[in-house]
């Protein structure tokens, strides 16, 4: 790995990072996401990514850089899931029993690190701005907030992330979103994402990164998941 990246224009814009086209001739295309005011831990996250790929899970290849809040990763072709949806490439139906697939898949997979026998590796921010549609198929990334534990916890803050767009009368991906999530919760486990609900919520409320009318939200947000799972 060089210790100087040469870094190309800028692709794209998060909640806590950029990512910069970053074209190796020697590897081919890759992007850096390099995240802002001290958020991430880019080995972590390289880690656990190179853990699920190595167990078959839909990931793009990864290195880190020298600094702690950089990720270099293979350079993906093809839309986001939600850009796909806004395309009318995929239906909103689709993009959430995909999701809903993913995290099943993801949950086949066995923890890195916890030597719990019911822990398994956890995204904590599946949702379709985080997987890219590609020629062969759903990619998923952003890893920052993985972490290993019960899968329940996994289901309810993807739940949480779309029922709040769901419930959000101003936003106009809300009917989208509403099919989303009634598509993802259709084949998930409702025990285990029922009693990982208040978590999740707790955990959503605490992001730093919420905005106020959010936050308002996650009330609503609630009471839809339970609707749609009673």
């Amino acid at each position: 790995m060089r210790s100087h990246l040469q870094l190309g224009a800028l692709l794209g814009s998060g909640r806590t990072a950029d990512v910069y086209a970053l074209d190796d001739p020697e590897d081919g295309a890759w992007v850096l996401r390099r995240y802002r005011e001290g958020y991430g831990d880019a080995p972590a996250e390289a880690a656990v990514i190179e853990h699920v790929r190595g167990h078959g899970y839909p990931v793009p290849r990864v290195r880190t850089a020298d600094a702690r809040t950089d990720l270099v990763m293979e350079r993906l072709s093809g839309p986001t899931m939600l850009e796909a949806v806004a395309a009318g490439e995929l239906t909103a139906s689709a993009a959430g029993t995909t999701i809903a697939h993913l995290l099943t898949h993801l949950h086949t997979i066995s923890p890195r690190l916890s030597s719990n026998p019911t822990a398994r590796v956890l995204h904590l921010d599946l949702h379709p701005e985080n997987v890219i549609v590609t020629p062969s198929g759903p990619m998923v990334i952003d890893w920052a907030n993985t972490e290993e534990g019960p899968p329940g916890l996994d289901w309810a803050m993807s739940a949480v992330i779309l029922a709040q767009v769901a419930v959000a009368d101003d936003d106009p991906r809300a009917p989208l979103a509403h099919t989303m999530l009634t598509a993802l919760l259709t084949p998930c486990p409702a025990p285990p994402l029922l009693r990982a609900l208040p978590q999740a919520l707790q955990r959503r409320a605490t992001q730093p990164t919420m905005s106020s009318h959010e936050l308002e939200l996650l009330t609503e947000a609630d009471k839809l998941i339970r609707t749609l799972l009673s």
